[in-house]
């Protein structure tokens, strides 16, 4: 029953125009700290919005049921890793600073939501060893890029904690890969 509602056509618009417009708002959001990052390191700063274009990319082609799997391996990866990072930093800031802004509540909910959705599709990715593999690298290098080259996302309250939010990042990214491991190559296997 629950595995007919995913599938629905009409859910899949819907979730598709949602992602759709939490993906363009995400890299609006982004806008500031765009503007002053190298373009080398472009496509590596927006995490968030660029997970959940992963997963809207997803969503177009399981509409017309199509798989694209490097996709849905990155999707369930990143949603997972980006959707709790950002719960996490936003309570962070509300235990730092005291009080969190609507736009930081709003966030906890949407980035919640995004680790769930990527994990509650699970069940119709053709992901594959080497789709894994190829998610797991760009996750790893993303966590370098942010943390070794200082391209992490700006949390003005939070900047004096970036050395422990990078090992806290880095050890997300090996637990949203192994649960990825867990649902995908390793339940292939079970069945």
């Amino acid at each position: 029953m629950f595995r007919h509602i995913l599938a629905d056509r009409r859910v899949l618009i819907l979730l598709f125009i949602i992602n759709l417009l939490g993906t363009i708002y995400g890299f609006y959001w982004y806008k500031y700290q765009l503007a002053i990052t190298p373009a080398k390191f472009l496509i590596f700063v927006p995490d968030s919005p660029t997970a959940s274009l992963f997963f809207t990319i997803f969503l177009l082609f399981f509409i017309f049921g199509r798989n694209v799997p490097y996709i849905e391996a990155l999707a369930l990866i990143t949603l997972f890793k980006y959707g709790v990072w950002a719960v996490v930093m936003n309570l962070l800031s509300l235990y730092i600073d005291g009080s969190l802004s609507p736009q930081g509540y709003m966030l906890i909910i949407s980035h919640a939501l995004m680790a769930v959705e990527g994990l509650l599709y699970v069940r119709f990715y053709k992901v594959k060893l080497k789709h894994l593999v190829v998610a797991s690298i760009w996750t790893l290098h993303n966590d370098v890029i942010d943390y070794v080259y200082g391209m992490m996302p700006i949390y003005n309250s939070l900047t004096e904690y970036m050395d422990h939010i990078g090992y806290f990042t880095f050890w997300l990214s090996i637990t949203s890969i192994f649960i990825a491991y867990q649902l995908t190559i390793k339940r292939q296997h079970q069945l």
